[in-house]
Order: C-alpha cells, then structure tokens, then sequence
C-alpha cells in the first residue's frame, strides 16, 4: 500500500486517487482503498484507543465463537461474573438466532432468482488483489522494440561490447622529436602502448595556471614511457573525445583501454608531500578499480622521482586499499586466483568498493545524485572544451565488469544507469535482487526506495533468487516490476482467516445442532400457541433451552479438529508478544485458541503498555507475522 502524493497549502493537503482526481482533505494521516482506489482517513487500531484518530480492534470473525470461548472459560458460579455471564449468554442466544433470521430472509428474495448466485463471503482464502498498476511512459523499456522517452545515443555511436582497442592513441611521429594523435584503427590495434593512471588533483589546479601545469604533465607522462621503451601511450587529456558523443563512447570503451594496454602506468603525486597520502588520493578515485583488475601488468611514478617501479596488485591493496575487507577480498579474487569468489559476488563487492569512491563529490543513496567531481577520471580535454562528467560516472566504472554494457548518457542519473545496466544483464539480475532486499534504513524519495545496499537480516544479494523482472525504468528513478506478486494493506480490521482442517461427520453433525435449539424452541411454542397438543409443545421447548445451554460446547467442537492449512496474515508494527495474543483472539475465533507464535524472529518482544495494529508510517522493516493453527 502505497502513501499518496501530496502538497500542502496551509493546513489543506491536495492528493489524487488511482485515476488522478484531486482531493483535498486536512493533514490526518490518510490511505488508498485498494477496492474502491478513493483516499480514506486512515483509523489506528489499538487496544486502548487515545485520540480521535484510534479506534478499538475490529475484525471479520465469528462473534457466536468468541462469546463462546469466553463463557466456557468464565464460571457463572462467582459472584463477579454472574450476571455478566447472564448477560453474554443471552447474547450468544441471538447471535444463533441471527442466521436462521438471515436464511429466511434469503430465501424469500431470492426464490425467485434463477440465475447464478455469486460468491459474497467476504474471505475466499486470498488477499484482495492488489490493483494499483504503472501507467506512463517508461523512460528506459527492457525490450528494444518497446519505446523509451529517454534521449537515444546517435547511430554512429553505437560499437561492440568489447572493442579491444582505443578509439585514439598518442604515437610518436617518424621523425621521433613529435606526438601524434592517431585515430587509424589499422595503426592502432598493431600498436602496443602504455595506459596511464592518475588524479587530476594531483597533477593541475583549476585556476590561470592549469594548462600550463597540463603540459608540464603531459612531458612527464611522455618521458616515463619512453624509459619504458614504449612509442605509444593513452592518457585522457589527450585522448579523450571533444564532442559529447565521442566522449560518451570513450566512456564506454574505457575498460579496454586498460585491458588492452601492455602497461599501465600510476602516476602519482609527489613524494615529499607524503607518499601515503599520494595513494590514499589515487585510490579515491571512482576509476580505480577498473584501471586496476583489468590491467595486465601495473608500475608507477612519483612526479618528483625519475625511477617507475612494476607493482603488483597486492602491493597496489596494501598501499591504496587498507580500510576496506571488500576491496582486500576483490584484489585476492584478482590477484591469484586462489581466493575466487562468484560472478554475482564479485560485482556486488565491486559495486560496494566503487559506490565508495570519492564520497565527497558523490552521494550514495539519497535523491538525484549530484555530477561528481571533474578528476574522478583524471581531468578534461587539451584540445576541446574539457571532460563533462557524467551524473552516472559510477555506473559506468563498475560496466566494465559486466559482459554486456550500456551507452553512456549525460541525461541519466546514478540510479537510472543502474537500472539500465542491470537489464541489459539478465544473468546477474542486480536490481531484481535489490527489489527483494529488507533495508535497515529508507532511502528518501518514494520512487528511491528500491535501492538497498544492505539487508535487515543481513541476506547478500547472491543470498536472494528474485521471482520478478524489472520491465523499466521511469523518469523519476522508479522502477516498474513484472510478475510482482502484491497484496493490499487492510487498514479497517482484522479479516475472517480461511483455514482448511480434516473432515468429521460428527463434527459436522454436532455442530449444527446449536442452529436446531431455537427450531425447537420456535416449533415447540407454535405447538403450544395453536393448542395442538401442550405437553407436546414444552418437551419441544425444553429440549430446544437444553440444547442452548449446551451450544457453547458443541459450537465450539464442531468448529475444533486439526488444521491442514491456514492462511498466513502479516501484522504490522507490532512491538510486543502481548499483542500478538490480541490479534490470536480476533482472528483465531473459530475453535479454542490454538495458534502457536514465537518470538525468535521479532524485532520487539517486550511487553508494553500499550498496542497499535498499524501505524501510518507502516516501515516495511517493523512487521511480523503469524499462522493461525498447529
């Protein structure tokens, strides 16, 4: 059950029901009827009801049984309970009056239908369907031939998963004194080059000086792979696209860079600042990870030193990764394969250690992520206009991973690329598992709240086997789901439990004699009004008051024997044991209480003054359940 969209004015709130129409009602704490789909003021029930806005426990169950438990276990022998007991009783005789009333009423209106009687009871053993549904337009489909309103990527950007090149390469020119930017796919996929690695900070400021500070690096970086006997190398402020499209394609081809590449190269800060903090920095990158694992051999370089050191990955963990097990456990995964981990698990902890990238410039869970910073993958364009960050720049480090990757685009946030790439991966399912998960906390924003790093229960993801697919994404961030099985919340009482038990014509028998007492006292007083026979009409009579007396005991039989199945109902926001056996008594009604509960998995077993059965913030996280039988 979802909470309705709304906006204030003043103390007014405005919402709108399932087909749009607005409402306007005051700030009471308000729900959507999942039959009718009207907004409803939503009534707190609590066993001790305070304010106008609780009331006392209702429910759906028979009210014949419940006053029956309670005169079988009160004895009108005490004097307290003497003339309650008189009065429950009398009760309970009407209560079994009642139905007979009913039938006859049903059969006089109804003797004339001959078409299909259809099914009233109320509980037909299900949940009330959920019927709420997506309407809109999706922003990204899963299907390519459904359409999307997102901003497609141009035609010609359009390359293979796995390119195993660069789109541009830095060679040294035949007169060996000039560096040319060579963009021949020919020259470039028979040329073997170095990758370089480092953090903008480190290497130029943002003010007047930066570019003069860019070309200083620049010489440095060419200095360095020649010692490495190299005539090739890539480095993004010379290799990376001027347009958008073209840098949306590097983008996507980043991760071949560095595989592809012979060497890559670190180039870190200088020395005499501190070498620890050298690596802290070059490790707080978003990009890190990629240029890393994927890498096949790895060296770096102080600015302030001549010398390049080859560096292995448990040497790069050690040094740049020291704060976190998830990044020591992928670099094992990486390193040796002595330690490997699953697909799925390995992704997670690359997303868990990426997400953790650069946390100042980039949120991690709440609301529409901000555009991280420029040097998350090194810095801009010489020649063009500068690298334009994209607000999915995480999403796309953490591709590289993946066998199938996604288009790169400024438009989408952090969120929304996730989505994206997560489709376009059916095997890993990363969302769908996501969906499935019980955050500890809630993310702001209702159509945020699919994103869940971690579990209540600590499940991971590779823990969980989603049943659902993730049809799209909206604008928002939202997600739409297919095959979700949903329920509606009952907010008014607690509903009639179906449950299923072994037959017994005895039983069967025995409880329908409790009905046949007020025949027999009906029959008995005709007999006796007519004056057919007096003596006749009060055995009839006495009888019908001796099975009376008895219908608690034989009503509450007829309803006993051993339960085969039960439905399963959730109470929410139950914070104690001592309400769960309020809940037992006005569900499980039919029969002497036999409905087992423990508390082993229950976040609140204390007892306390007082009970709600629901409360408006209804968190997903503050719910248990219980089964009504054996």
């Amino acid at each position: 059950m979802l909470w309705l969209p709304f906006t204030h004015k003043d103390s007014e709130i405005t919402c709108s029901d399932d087909i749009g129409r607005l409402r306007t009602h005051g700030p009471e704490q308000r729900y959507l009827s999942p039959t009718t789909g009207l907004c409803r003021q939503l009534k707190v029930q609590a066993v001790t009801p305070s304010g106008k806005f609780e009331v006392a426990i209702k429910d759906n169950t028979s009210e014949a049984c419940k006053v029956a438990i309670w005169l079988l276990t009160h004895s009108p022998v005490r004097g307290q309970y003497f003339f309650k007991w008189i009065g429950k009783f009398f009760w309970f005789a009407l209560k079994l009056f009642w139905p007979i009333i009913w039938f006859l009423v049903e059969v006089y209106f109804n003797s004339g239908n001959s078409g299909e009687d259809e099914d009233t009871s109320y509980n037909t053993g299900y949940y009330r369907p959920y019927l709420r549904q997506f309407q809109g337009q999706l922003w990204a489909a899963r299907s390519r031939t459904e359409h999307s309103s997102r901003h497609k990527e141009e035609p010609g950007t359009n390359t293979r998963t796995h390119t195993c090149y660069p789109r541009v390469l830095m060679i040294r020119g035949s007169n060996r004194n000039e560096w040319v930017r060579c963009v021949d796919r020919d020259t470039i996929i028979h040329t073997q080059y170095i990758a370089i690695s480092y953090r903008a900070a480190d290497v130029y400021s943002r003010g007047s000086g930066g570019k003069r500070e860019k070309a200083q690096f620049t010489d440095d970086v060419r200095a360095a792979v020649l010692g490495q006997q190299f005539d090739a190398y890539w480095l993004d402020l010379e290799c990376l696209g001027e347009t958008e499209s073209e840098q949306n394609l590097d983008v996507y081809c980043m991760s071949d860079v560095y595989r592809r590449a012979e060497t890559t190269l670190i180039m870190l800060g200088r020395a005499d600042s501190g070498e620890d903090k050298c690596w802290r920095s070059w490790g707080g990158r978003v990009w890190t990870f990629p240029e890393a694992l994927l890498s096949s051999r790895l060296c770096y370089k102080f600015r302030d030193r001549e010398e390049v050191k080859p560096l292995s990955l448990f040497q790069l963990a050690n040094l740049a990764y020291t704060n976190s097990e998830d990044e020591q456990a992928i670099v094992n995964a990486y390193g040796n394969g002595k330690d490997p981990l699953e697909r799925l698990e390995r992704l997670a902890l690359l997303k868990q250690a990426i997400w953790r990238r650069d946390m100042e410039g980039l949120p991690t869970l709440s609301g529409p992520p901000l555009p991280p910073k420029a040097d998350v993958i090194g810095g801009g364009s010489v020649t063009g206009g500068g690298y334009k960050p994209h607000k999915a720049e995480r999403v796309y480090a953490l591709m590289g991973f993946f066998e199938h990757r996604i288009q790169p685009n400024h438009d989408e946030d952090e969120l929304q690329g996730l989505a994206r790439l997560s489709m376009a991966n059916d095997n890993d399912r990363i969302t769908e598992r996501m969906v499935s998960m019980f955050p500890s906390t809630s993310t702001p924003g209702a159509s945020r709240r699919w994103y869940a790093d971690n579990d209540i229960y600590h499940a991971n993801l590779w823990d969980i086997l989603p049943e659902i697919q993730v049809a799209g994404v909206t604008e928002n961030g939202a997600l739409v789901l297919d095959g979700c099985r949903a329920a509606a919340i009952r907010w008014k009482d607690f509903p009639d439990v179906a449950y299923a038990n072994t037959y017994s014509l005895t039983r069967t028998v025995v409880g329908s004699v409790p009905y046949v007492s007020w025949l027999s006292i009906i029959i008995g007083s005709a007999i006796v009004w007519i004056k057919i026979s007096r003596a006749g009409g009060i055995v009839f009579i006495v009888f019908g008051i001796i099975l009376l007396l008895l219908s608690p005991v034989l009503l509450l039989y007829g309803k006993s024997g051993r339960i085969v199945t039960a439905q399963p109902w959730l109470i929410y926001d139950a914070p104690n044991a001592t309400l769960i056996n309020c809940a037992i008594h006005n569900v499980n009604a039919r029969y002497t209480p036999s409905a087992r509960y423990t508390t082993s998995s229950a976040r609140y077993t204390t007892s306390s003054a007082r009970y709600t059965m629901s409360s408006a913030r209804h968190e997903k996280n503050r719910s248990l359940s219980f089964q009504v039988g054996p």
